[in-house]
């Protein structure tokens, strides 16, 4: 036997043998249509198969790039003694996709799923970027619990205009608002597109392409230093193939997602997601995760585990760096190194070592970028959790990105009744609206929109700007995006559609905001709620065909994840009867 077999006792045993090692007709017949690729008899020999779950897409420039990451990826499974097999699956792009890349996230995961399943891979390797394709292909793969490792394709370039950082996303929303206020023309905010995108790679900013690229790391299932490498440098590329390697190991070994993922590591994901500032979709996408692992990671445990870690990374939206400066000043792990007190230390890590072997002799290189614990940037880094009688599920807000002034508030509420809506009238002259107001946004949520799209930072009034006022309570039970900022209450539970007390709330009813107490309240009394329940005409699905019909009528609510109903909890991958 050689020296490679004797390492790899569990070869031609494993998953993959029962289609490629079997002396029949059912063998010769998967081995046959393979070698038409012109693959020797040995790739065959019961060597782990690798999948490579590729999310590259022309229509998608996040991962524009990942044919690239790919071929270094394979290079890496082959000189492990793996054989390296690159699939596709849906590619929901966040810029292009309409009417939102969340309404397609389950759809993802589930071509995930079922590619992983049914097709001869013992590991697979998820090829990741664009804000939905994280979580998408995670919840995918945790329902299979093979093998599984992350890589990332890392953040653009920084954008850089008229002498300014410029970061994805942020400076869209900071832009749009300068030329409703007067202080930026329509021909300056159009030059500035090429000045915001420099390179391959997802936004720059920590927005939630970012966070969640910082989660998979902090999660312990992708390689140390994933979350920060720019795309374009060659470290990309190293990681990579590293990766390659790794997850040929990681078969031999047998470490299965759920072997590796323990409740710690959700545990320290969510701290590391407060030192950041990290994008409140994370929340939205880690219970789904969860769900999928059968794991119970509720809201409470944002809000436990959060509230004490203040945010040490100065970063837009947040802030005023970008991505490529976080890798240069040490990245996440200068970030974890600084969270010593707070973290689980022994969770493991997909490179084998645990997440305090992996980080605890980091530097950091620039303390403008990334701030001592004992001196933060922001005192409170991690996601609030508000409930009360407007959110009885639950509502959340990013106070590392909110007016510390509006943190507690009371205010008239100024209603719109669908995105439309709010778009029709937000700039009238007469909108009987100021800046103690609170806007308050329907419809906007997983059945509503449907999809819950990331509207919940409604810009503000132009009237309400010109006077020099950059921000308000906004209340939604839609999302934002991770590279926004504001005092914005998102994700409230349950939802406009389903019922929730958001539908019932109208035009001058008082809205009070407590932060601190964590409370959403809607000085209404219950009969009056009740009154305006009965009067209700409810919410009707309007699609009668194809996944949009069957994603509302079985999408869970926001504060479950968003997941479909019937696709919580893993079911692994029993092996599939022949096809022929």
């Amino acid at each position: 036997m050689s020296s490679q077999d004797s390492s790899d006792p569990n070869k031609g045993k494993r998953r993959s043998s029962q289609w490629y090692g079997k002396a029949d007709k059912d063998g010769f017949a998967h081995r046959s249509w393979m070698k038409n690729r012109g693959l020797p008899a040995d790739q065959f020999d019961g060597r782990p198969i690798i999948g490579i779950c590729n999310t590259w897409s022309e229509f998608n420039p996040c991962n524009a790039h990942f044919r690239d990451i790919a071929e270094r990826v394979k290079r890496g499974v082959y000189e492990a003694g793996g054989v390296p097999m690159e699939f596709p699956v849906f590619s929901n792009s966040e810029s292009q996709l309409r009417p939102t890349a969340m309404l397609y996230r389950n759809l993802a995961s589930m071509d995930v799923e079922e590619s992983i399943r049914g097709l001869p891979m013992d590991g697979v390797v998820l090829l990741v970027g664009c804000d939905k394709t994280t979580p998408a292909l995670m919840m995918g793969a945790a329902s299979c619990d093979l093998p599984t490792l992350v890589v990332s394709g890392g953040p653009m370039l920084n954008g850089h205009y008229k002498g300014q950082l410029m970061g994805s996303g942020t400076h869209t929303w900071i832009f749009s608002e300068m030329v409703k206020a007067g202080e930026m023309t329509l021909e300056e905010f159009m030059s500035a597109e090429q000045d915001n995108s420099r390179s391959a790679g997802h936004c720059m900013t920590m927005g939630t392409a970012s966070t969640m690229a910082s989660f998979a790391e902090s999660i312990g299932i992708a390689l140390h230093s994933n979350a920060a490498i720019p795309a374009v440098d060659s470290r990309r590329y190293v990681l990579a193939q590293m990766a390659g390697r790794r997850i040929v190991d990681m078969v031999k070994e047998d470490i299965t997602m759920s072997s590796l993922l323990k409740r710690e590591n959700f545990e320290n994901a969510i701290m590391v997601n407060g030192a950041i500032g990290g994008s409140t979709n994370a929340v939205v996408h880690m219970l789904a995760i969860a769900g999928r692992m059968g794991m119970d990671i509720t809201l409470d445990d944002w809000d436990r585990l959060g509230k004490d870690i203040p945010c040490l990374v100065n970063l837009m939206p947040s802030g005023e760096f970008l991505m490529e400066d976080f890798f240069y000043a040490g990245g996440l792990p200068a970030v974890v190194r600084e969270l010593e007190g707070f973290i689980h230390k022994d969770a493991m890590t997909a490179n084998g070592n645990t997440i305090w072997e992996n980080c605890k002799d980091t530097e950091c290189y620039n303390r403008k970028v990334i701030f001592p614990i004992d001196t933060p940037f922001k005192p409170n880094g991690g996601i609030a959790v508000l409930t009360g009688n407007l959110a009885p599920g639950g509502a959340i807000i990013k106070p590392s990105a909110a007016s510390p002034n509006l943190m507690k508030h009371k205010g008239r509420a100024v209603v719109f009744e669908s995105i439309e809506d709010y778009h029709e009238r937000i700039d009238d002259p007469n909108l009987d609206i100021d800046e103690t107001c609170v806007m308050v946004l329907k419809y906007c949520g997983p059945k509503g929109y449907p999809g819950m799209a990331e509207v919940g930072n409604m810009g503000l009034p132009s009237k309400i700007l010109k006077k020099g006022i950059t921000d308000m309570v906004r209340i939604s039970d839609a999302r934002m995006s991770g590279t926004a900022y504001g005092t914005v209450v998102l994700h409230t539970a349950p939802e406009a559609a389903a019922g929730g007390p958001l539908a019932f709330v109208q035009n001058g009813d008082m809205i009070e905001l407590d932060v601190p107490n964590r409370s959403l309240h809607l000085d209404v009394l219950e009969e009056e709620i009740d009154k305006r329940k009965i009067e209700w005409k409810g919410f009707e699905n309007s699609f009668e065909r194809g996944y949009t019909k069957m994603y509302v009528d079985h999408v869970n609510q926001a504060n479950e994840g968003a997941d479909l109903d019937f696709l919580v909890g893993k079911s692994g991958t029993p092996l599939m009867r022949e096809s022929h």
